[in-house]
């Protein structure tokens, strides 16, 4: 779908999936690893911060950047399913690394586990630098709002 728009409004073109339309601008390039925006209605499922530490022991296992990634989309994943919503629902991620550079350096590691567990779908995203988390061994947190459509 594409809309023309009117008076001061832009142009966007839309493009639908499954679950969620993609907001992409007119004329905009594609983003890699991300949307521009997404549309979605349905039951909203919002999970908090979820660090890369094992969730029954509470504790941190790993002091890999790309470990902790991982698990934090693993914990981002079992919340979802808790809720009746899986990864392709989400229609937002919010990251909060604690070196930039890290980050930066294992992104192609982190597209690697990010698709072993949310597949080929990108919804927004924003990744801010932070200067430390509350748990002291934490490198990333990362905050998830899914959109359950109506069954």
């Amino acid at each position: 779908m594409s809309g023309e728009g009117s008076g001061s409004r832009t142009s966007l073109d839309v493009q639908s999936t499954t679950r969620s339309n993609i907001l992409q601008p007119h004329g905009w390039p594609q983003p890699k690893g991300y949307s521009n925006g997404m549309v979605a209605s349905g039951r909203i499922v919002v999970v908090a911060g979820q660090i890369g530490w094992n969730p029954v022991k509470g504790q941190i296992e790993n002091h890999d950047f790309v470990l902790q990634v991982r698990q934090a989309l693993v914990n981002i994943e079992a919340v979802l399913r808790s809720a009746g919503a899986v990864p392709a629902d989400v229609v937002r991620l919010t990251w909060f690394i604690t070196d930039r550079d890290e980050y930066v350096a294992a992104r192609k590691e982190i597209g690697r586990v990010y698709r072993e567990i949310f597949g080929s779908h990108y919804p927004t995203m924003s990744v801010v630098v932070v200067a430390g988390l509350i748990e002291p061994r934490a490198k990333v947190e990362i905050e998830a709002t899914a959109v359950v459509p109506a069954r």
